[in-house]
């Protein structure tokens, strides 16, 4: 009897699902039919021409009605991260600097576009080390003399000009519109700015922006306009790349660091280049990762990650089971220790990347870990001998109908850079000089140890943890993914990989899903809410110290195409994210 009931309740459930929900659910279903399961507790945004998804829902929208015109995706890439910098002033900038990873559909090739910031000509090794030798950790966050030289406007010009189809002043329009007519302020940047008052009012170029002029904060709903920021985008739309390097722009940053004792100079300036870099390109299982490579650490340990484990079989163990997040969390150690020492800007110091994304150096390092008890870190070091960053980085992701994908990831380092603006400009400054080593074997603000690799050098790029990050499948983008969050980074994309590519996760399934890090010291591991007690307690019981939650671990922003359906996802740990398709 109680079988005839639950098979006559499966039936009506079964029933009364829409026809178009329960076609998503069958998996062999035609094509251009979204593949969808009726059990998914978590549900992608739909577009069948493209799809953008972003932080901050109006760049979304800017990037989808770029694609809407017919710009293809590195056209909308460009849109949504000229947007940001006027949306999401404390990641998205034009003052700040990053990576960008772009598949090609008609050429079958993949980019990656280095514009992460250099250090200016005068900056020296022991530039932020006091008369004892110890570390000036203000010095290197907070004054002007934390500031590298921007890199944003660089790459997003590079991008557009070899990739793109329309122009400048098309793509930026949008931008300039938010600035100078302004847009409603949102929750979580007001909550944001609420929170950065403090510093933020210590700059009378910041505090003019972001608070009324009686030091008020502006109320949700009000009209929030950067009429300097925008005269910054009129000038770079009719000048290009030269009038925010060479131009007027660039001497309103340069005295405004001369003003504030910093050390970039209009030669600083004109001499910046983005670069193209080859990609790293990893197989795992039939699938290609594309990935960033150095002066982003990311590419390189997502793949040496995926090699490590590659030979697991992680499906059967079950996911975030106390088996899989073992091998997750000795995988991370092992990454991490060797992020320690060898990498750095590939053009100041010799950066390993084959050896360490090698699979023979995978099963040596993989050999090591213990299949029931968890190591300590100072037990490990570097290991080879072969043949930080802000949680407010920004992240968005694109693609086109015609099979392009854009993975970028930019940031000011920690939230609104060193706070300060560069007087008349709207432009907030970066602070990522904190991402060298300021004494090689010191943590830097987010706990990560650097060494000699990534020491301060004149014109040299600090290491950076952000890794965007494309899958191919059959040579086609498949997967689109990347994240900001410092030092979890690394962890975040590549667990959102892994419920893909093992878990067969939907992409927003993947997202949402609970996370762990793990960075060789401290020796702890954090653990995200939703993985239960118990494989809490079995992990502590191998020896993993549980360290308490203070943050969740990154924003992902993803898309998944299949069988002709763009399947687009925010993460559910942000608020005003959004992804947006296009049909």
């Amino acid at each position: 009897m109680k079988l005839k009931v639950l098979v006559l309740i499966t039936s009506i459930i079964s029933f009364c699902v829409s026809p178009a929900l329960a076609q998503m659910g069958d998996s062999n279903s035609a094509a251009n039919t979204p593949r969808l399961n009726t059990t998914d507790r978590f549900v992608p945004v739909i577009g069948r021409a493209g799809m953008v998804t972003s932080r901050e829902k109006m760049a979304s929208q800017v990037g989808a009605d770029i694609l809407k015109k017919g710009g293809n995706a590195v056209d909308a890439a460009v849109a949504v991260g000229f947007a940001l910098a006027v949306t999401y002033p404390q990641a998205g900038n034009i003052g700040g600097g990053g990576f960008m990873v772009i598949h090609l559909a008609d050429e079958n090739k993949s980019i990656a576009i280095d514009y992460r910031e250099m250090a200016p000509s005068a900056a020296h090794r022991d530039m932020y080390l006091n008369e004892d030798g110890s570390v000036d950790n203000d010095r290197s966050k907070y004054t002007a003399k934390a500031s590298g030289v921007p890199g944003t406007v660089a790459g997003m010009i590079h991008a557009l000009e070899n990739y793109g189809t329309m122009s400048l002043k098309e793509v930026m329009q949008p931008a300039y519109d938010l600035a100078n007519d302004g847009f409603p302020m949102y929750n979580y940047l007001q909550s944001s700015l609420n929170n950065r008052r403090e510093r933020l009012m210590e700059n009378e170029a910041a505090a003019k922006v972001f608070y009324k002029a009686d030091g008020s904060s502006y109320n949700y709903g009000e009209i929030l306009k950067q009429k300097d920021l925008a005269w910054s985008l009129k000038q770079i739309m009719d000048g290009g790349k030269d009038a925010f390097y060479k131009g007027e722009i660039a001497r309103r940053i340069v005295a405004d660091q001369a003003a504030h004792d910093g050390l970039i100079t209009m030669e600083d300036m004109a001499n910046y280049v983005a670069l193209e870099r080859p990609a790293i390109v990893g197989d795992y299982k039939g699938y290609k990762v594309v990935t960033m490579p150095p002066p982003s650490s990311g590419g390189v340990h997502l793949i040496q990650i995926m090699n490590m484990l590659e030979n697991d079989d992680l499906k059967s163990k079950g996911h975030n089971t106390a088996a899989t997040l073992h091998l997750y969390i000795e995988a991370m150690r092992q990454a991490y220790a060797d992020r320690s020492k060898y990498l750095g800007d590939p053009d100041f110091a010799d950066v390993p990347v084959e050896e360490l994304t090698s699979k023979e150096y995978a099963k040596l390092i993989r050999a090591q870990i213990p299949a029931d008890k968890a190591r300590r870190s100072t037990d490990i070091a570097p290991a080879l001998n072969l043949l930080v960053e802000s949680p407010d980085t920004t992240h968005f992701s694109v693609m086109d109908r015609d099979g392009n994908a854009v993975s970028n990831t930019y940031t000011l380092n920690f939230s609104y850079g060193n706070h300060m603006m560069a007087a008349g400009t709207g432009i907030m400054m970066n602070n990522e000089m904190d991402d060298f080593s300021a004494k090689p074997g010191t943590p830097n603000g987010y706990g990560l140890i650097g060494g000699e690799a990534n020491s301060v050098q004149p014109r040299k790029r600090p290491l950076s943890s952000m890794t965007p990050t494309i899958v191919l499948k059959d040579d086609k983008p498949f997967f689109v993914t990347g994240s900001p969050g410092g030092s979890t980074i690394i962890t975040t994309v590549l667990q959102s990989v892994f419920n893909v590519l093992e878990f067969d996760m939907n992409a927003m399934h993947a997202l949402a899903a609970p996370r762990i890090h793990h960075q060789w010291l401290p020796d702890a591991v954090m653990i995200e809410e939703g993985v239960s007690k118990d494989t809490k307690d079995i992990l502590a019981n191998m020896g993993h110290i549980i360290a308490p939650m203070q943050f969740t671990l990154g924003s992902l922003s993803t898309i998944m195409y299949r069988d002709g359906i763009f399947y687009g996802a925010a993460d559910i740990r942000s608020m005003d994210a959004a992804a947006i398709g296009i049909d």
